[in-house]
């Protein structure tokens, strides 16, 4: 089944909640980078993460949220872009690190992305300035750090859970996450009620793997309240790189440049950071932008 994310409102309208499924997203993560256990992890947290705060802040097909997370473990910088649409994309420094299990047995994500860092989340919006706001990590797990960044930077009361199971054999078992927002006029006994219920959860890729559904997640949280759900939507891994977008990048670069890459290498080649996509562009094509200089 496809893969895809669900936005609803508690019947009160004090709360709105997303839960996505996004196991064959991060599967497909995994493969194009080929991201080893611990990689896997953090890659596929931020991931989910970009795509819950996309599908919650984002409204217009050409809007963009870019998130980037810098800590001081070994998995070095991870971006991610997350669209309205519900695609994502993502790169991270080091795809390659596996570690030792953490005390409870889980993959050490805290100890790939680092505790010590920042947490940054950019928001373009078709027509106006790009906004950015940042936080420090505090803790590497990601799910707080995003909650912290909606407490501190945005303050909005919220909660965020991500979660990804990966098999012995590196490939992705189940992922996915959720992100319940206070709306203006919840009442602290109305947070109060939510945030133990969120406490009793399993975790995400528990509820996955037992085969509950997005909705049946948010069902979960809410504990018997009433939900309207709002939409739903595909979810996927999904990158728009073309050769004209790279063809146009290099035509920025120096005479001397291209005339290098025309004189030395007969030719270049253009990788996408985010698909592994490659892109060749012959001598003629170069000798083209420097006609145009």
């Amino acid at each position: 089944m496809t893969d895809y994310l669900v936005k609803a409102l508690t019947a009160d309208g004090m709360f709105r909640l997303f839960a996505v499924d996004a196991t064959q997203t991060i599967a497909e993560a995994q493969k194009r980078h080929d991201t080893w256990s611990a990689s896997s992890a953090a890659l596929g947290r931020t991931l989910i993460a970009t795509g819950l705060l996309s599908a919650s802040r984002l409204k217009n097909p050409r809007d963009l949220l870019t998130v980037r997370v810098q800590g001081n473990g070994p998995a070095g910088i991870i971006v991610a872009d997350g669209t309205a649409s519900g695609t994502v994309r993502g790169y991270m420094t080091n795809p390659h690190v596996h570690l030792p299990l953490n005390a409870t047995g889980k993959i050490d994500v805290a100890a790939t992305v680092g505790k010590e860092g920042m947490l940054a989340v950019t928001k373009y919006t078709d027509g106006e300035a790009p906004f950015t706001g940042q936080v420090p990590l505090i803790s590497g797990e990601l799910g707080a750090d995003f909650t912290y960044y909606l407490a501190k930077s945005e303050q909005i009361p919220a909660s965020m859970g991500v979660s990804v199971f990966v098999n012995p054999d590196n490939t992705i078992g189940v992922a996915g996450g959720f992100l319940v927002e206070a709306l203006p006029g919840a009442t602290d006994a109305q947070l109060a009620k939510l945030e133990e219920n969120i406490k009793t959860l399993p975790l995400v890729s528990e509820m996955l793997h037992a085969k509950m559904t997005p909705e049946e997640i948010l069902d979960r949280i809410v504990d018997g309240g009433k939900l309207m759900i709002l939409d739903k939507q595909d979810f996927a891994y999904k990158c728009p790189c073309t050769k004209a977008k790279f063809y146009n990048g290099i035509a920025t670069l120096k005479r001397a440049d291209l005339k290098a890459m025309i004189d030395e290498d007969n030719g270049a080649e253009a990788v996408c950071k985010f698909c592994g996509k490659k892109y060749e562009f012959s001598a003629t094509e170069l000798q083209r932008m420097l006609d145009k200089k």
